[in-house]
């Protein structure tokens, strides 16, 4: 089993933990909201987003095949809940390599290129 698999399964246990906090004001944690492809039931996932200069860029530790990033892709748009405000996000796209994350903060690009992360979800604000 690889590192993000392993990594994944940790969180999902941490997830309901984590949600009690993420997206509030202080938190370096944001929520993802979102809607299933097929179910149209409401998902939110607890994510590492970064701002950038017209959006944000959300990490991808696990790769950009989970049903989470699959479902903001196919909508087209998602809301991020970050330091206790809502934005409304869309145009997402996935950037690889050194394209995606030269966007991140020195200290998180670090870390994501030790856990061998190297894609990003690149999302502009509304």
């Amino acid at each position: 089993m690889a590192l993000s698999d392993r990594l994944a399964r940790f969180n999902r246990r941490a997830n309901p933990i984590v949600r009690r906090f993420a997206g509030r004001r202080l938190s370096p944690v944001a929520i993802v909201v979102n809607r299933g492809r097929t179910s149209g039931r409401r998902y939110r996932t607890p994510v590492m987003a970064f701002r950038v200069d017209d959006g944000y860029v959300i990490s991808l530790p696990y790769g950009a095949d989970r049903d989470w990033v699959r479902n903001v892709l196919a909508a087209g748009s998602c809301t991020l809940e970050r330091g206790g405000r809502r934005v409304e996000l869309t145009d997402p796209r996935i950037l690889a390599g050194s394209e995606g994350l030269a966007m991140l903060p020195a200290p998180a690009r670090a870390a994501l290129r030790t856990l061998r992360v190297t894609r990003v979800l690149r999302l502009a604000a509304s």
